[in-house]
């Protein structure tokens, strides 16, 4: 198998991050090896790829071929990280067009406050056969909340006791309101667990469980994730690359670049993007500091933001995700009369313009002063999706360490649902 993953950047020398850097990832890595980092009770995810309950993963995969068969929709219910790691892996590998007659239909709720979407997703399903995955440490979180509690209704009214063949509970293992529902009701249940964050949970059944009812083969994506788990192993900024990622992020805000933007050419990885945007933003944007998270989707954004990019204000760096082989392309016809003058390319496919493109976009932006740095993943499929998801995710907590803040608390967000009941007029909470 080929690289899975290969980062350049030539931005800043190997020795001058491991002089800024180098101690201090050495020590980082070693609390999180012995448990003593700030925020060590959530570092479950590191080894999941290798501890992943066996028994647990069987049921998983049980679990999505009942619904597969029990379901032409399957709605997830979820926020956050209950909800975008599995819709990123999801749209990353599924066709653009069209549903796949193998595979149900995954749609998503929960995620927004919207009446209209929840209204049309009802009519959409109305004369379809339905399963419901509700995702949620609590129960209570609102969006999702008012999600489960509109389906629940309409799963009960449809399917009467049979109804709770069909819901699967995604929660806490002994605690809180779906705990309690899914219990005095039966559901099928499986635990988000405690020592992993929800942004860092697409490794763990909130994620896997959609996933594998989408048809995806979630065993490739674990073994991709554990063979980075393997490759990054070491606390050697020369040899690992999400350490140096990390490292490089934090040198270019120092030098004053605070926005840094994930740009890739390949239309169903943008969902990724905002999986991305979530991890670095909700694990560095505390106390005051943290790269701001942005995102592109190119050629398209270069005919709306490429302007910016390429001459507006110099706090912006740019990080390229590229996949090197892609199994599908398209040929490019010659015409008699070559209106448009393209016949030039006719000797050439899609996918080969794309990668000029690509490799045109990053030389000129790195002439006009954005730093650039260029992730190639070796192909689009499972094995090298969890490969690049493992790799984000151990690069986001040494970044967020380098930063100097807990890269798994959220103190901010609180904030907004308490000014959502207190307006509500929630018991309790008072204006």
């Amino acid at each position: 198998m080929s690289e899975s993953l290969k980062l350049q950047q030539n931005w800043v020398s190997m020795d001058e991050l491991e002089k800024e850097f180098g101690e201090a990832v050495r020590n980082f890595h070693q609390q999180m090896e012995e448990g003593t980092s700030v925020g060590a009770d959530f570092l479950g995810w590191r080894k999941l790829p290798v501890e992943l309950d066996q028994e647990e993963l069987k049921s998983v995969i049980e679990t999505a071929e009942r619904l597969r068969k029990q379901a032409e929709v399957v709605v997830v219910i979820g926020v956050g990280g209950s909800y975008l790691g599995a819709r990123a892996v999801q749209d990353a590998l599924s066709p653009y067009f069209g549903k796949d007659e193998n595979n149900p239909e995954v749609i998503f709720a929960g995620h927004n406050l919207s009446g209209a979407y929840m209204n049309q997703l009802l009519k959409h399903v109305d004369d379809k056969e339905v399963a419901v995955i509700v995702i949620s440490k609590s129960g209570t979180t609102t969006e999702p909340a008012i999600a489960f509690r509109i389906l629940l209704e309409y799963m009960e009214n449809r399917y009467g006791a049979a109804s709770n063949e069909r819901i699967v509970a995604i929660t806490d293992q002994s605690k809180g309101a779906l705990r309690e529902l899914a219990n005095r009701s039966g559901f099928t249940t499986f635990i988000v667990p405690d020592d992993v964050g929800g942004r860092f949970s697409v490794l763990t059944p909130v994620g896997l469980l959609p996933i594998a009812v989408s048809g995806i083969d979630i065993l490739q994506l674990l073994e991709g994730a554990k063979s980075a788990m393997t490759a990054y192993a070491s606390d050697d900024l020369q040899t690992n690359s999400a350490y140096e990622y990390a490292a490089v992020r934090n040198h270019l805000l120092n030098k004053g670049y605070n926005i840094e933007i994930l740009a890739s050419f390949t239309p169903n990885f943008a969902t990724f993007h905002e999986w991305w945007k979530q991890l670095f933003g909700e694990s560095e944007g505390k106390d005051g500091k943290g790269i701001y998270p942005a995102s592109v989707a190119y050629p398209t954004d270069l005919h709306s933001l490429g302007q910016y990019v390429q001459d507006g204000r110099r706090e912006i760096f740019e990080t390229f995700v590229h996949f090197a082989n892609q199994d599908e392309n398209c040929e490019i016809p010659t015409t008699e009369d070559n209106l448009d003058g393209l016949n030039y390319l006719s000797d050439k496919k899609m996918n080969e313009i794309n990668d000029v493109t690509l490799e045109a976009t990053m030389q000129a932006h790195k002439d006009g002063g954005v730093p650039i740095v260029h992730l190639t993943v070796g192909q689009q499929d499972a094995y090298h999706i969890g490969y690049t998801i493992y790799f984000f995710e151990l690069a986001c907590a040494m970044s967020a360490y380098l930063l100097g803040v807990n890269p798994f608390d959220q103190p901010g967000v609180e904030e907004y649902k308490n000014n959502i009941f207190r307006m509500l007029e929630k018991p309790g909470y008072t204006n």
